[in-house]
C-alpha cells in the first residue's frame, strides 16, 4: 500500500537531497564559471561562486591553439561507429548464448566475461606492437576496434545476453512454425524488442568511447588525430603550464554531448539495464 510522505518529512528529505547533491554539482559549476574567469582568479580562496569578470574570449582561444573542430570531429566519428559496431556484433553474440545451444556455451561466455577482469594497461604493449606490425599506429583503426571487441564490449554481451533470456521462447517458436529461420528470428523478432537493452548498451558504449584516454595517447601522436581527452592536456604554455582558464573552457566543450546525452537518455539508460534481469 502506498503510503504519502508528510510536508515536513518531504521538506527534510529534499533539503537531503541538496546537500548531498553539493560534491556532483559543484565541481561542473567550479569547471564552468573558472573557463570565464582570468587565471588569477580561478584558485581564489575561498572560491568565487559567480565570477567577478567574465573573459568569453577563452572559448575563442580553445580553437586558436589546437584544432579543436577537428579534434572533435574525431571523438564524434570514433563514438558513432564504435557504438554502432558494439551494438551490432554484442546483440548478435548475446542472442547466440542466450537462445543458441551447443556444447560448452557457459564455459565460453565465462571465458569471455573474463575480459572484464583483464586491466586494458595489461594489455596495451601487445596491442600497440600488434597494431604497429600491421600500420595502424597514428590511426584511428585502433581507438574503433580495441572498443568493438574489448571489455565494454564484452559488458554490452552480457547485457544483451540476459534481456534475450528474458524473452518469451513462445515468440520464437511462433516464429519457427511460420518457416522463419534462425537469422531471420533474431532480425526480424528479437531485435526490435530489444531496444530498451540496445538503448543502454548504446549510451554506456557512447560514454566510454567519448572519455578514452590511455588508447589515444599511446596509438595518436598527430595533433590533426587526437581526440578530445589527448587534446585537453596540450593547452600548456612557453614553460609547461597548464593555462587552466582555457583548458576548462575545453573541458566544458567536451563535457557538453556527455551532459546532454545523460539528460536526454537517463531514462532509457534505467529502463535498459532494468529489462536485462539477472536470469540465467
Amino acid at each position: 500500500m502506498r503510503t504519502e510522505l508528510s510536508t515536513g518529512k518531504k521538506t527534510a528529505l529534499y533539503g537531503l537531497m541538496c546537500v548531498l547533491l553539493i560534491p556532483f554539482v559543484f565541481p561542473t559549476w567550479w569547471m564552468v564559471t573558472s573557463s570565464v574567469k582570468p587565471i588569477s582568479d580561478i584558485f581564489a580562496f575561498p572560491p568565487d561562486i559567480i565570477p567577478r569578470a567574465f573573459d568569453f574570449s577563452t572559448y575563442s582561444k580553445v580553437f586558436e591553439l589546437q584544432p579543436f573542430a577537428r579534434q572533435y570531429w574525431n571523438s564524434g566519428y570514433i563514438a558513432a561507429l564504435v557504438t554502432l559496431g558494439t551494438m551490432t556484433f554484442s546483440s548478435m553474440a548475446g542472442y547466440a548464448f542466450a537462445r543458441i545451444r551447443f556444447p560448452g556455451a557457459n564455459i565460453i561466455f565465462m571465458i569471455v566475461l573474463l575480459g572484464l577482469l583483464i586491466p586494458a594497461e595489461v594489455t596495451i604493449v601487445p596491442l600497440f606492437q600488434m597494431f604497429n606490425r600491421l600500420g595502424m599506429v597514428n590511426t584511428h583503426w585502433p581507438l574503433i576496434l580495441v572498443p568493438i571487441f574489448g571489455a565494454p564490449s564484452v559488458f554490452a554481451t552480457f547485457v544483451m545476453r540476459q534481456f534475450f533470456i528474458a524473452l518469451p521462447v513462445e515468440l520464437e517458436e511462433a516464429a519457427r512454425v511460420d518457416g522463419l529461420g534462425r537469422f531471420t528470428i533474431y532480425r526480424k523478432i528479437a531485435l526490435p524488442l530489444a531496444r530498451p537493452a540496445l538503448s543502454a548498451v548504446a549510451i554506456f558504449t557512447f560514454l566510454h568511447s567519448w572519455n578514452l584516454y590511455l588508447e589515444p595517447i599511446v596509438f595518436i601522436s598527430t595533433p590533426e588525430k587526437f581526440t578530445l581527452p589527448q587534446a585537453l592536456t596540450q593547452y600548456t604554455d612557453a614553460y609547461g603550464g597548464a593555462m587552466w582558464n582555457i583548458q576548462l573552457a575545453a573541458a566544458t566543450l567536451t563535457a557538453l554531448p556527455v551532459l546532454i546525452v545523460f539528460i536526454v537518455a537517463q531514462k532509457q539508460f534505467v529502463e535498459g539495464l532494468a529489462h536485462t534481469g539477472l536470469k540465467g
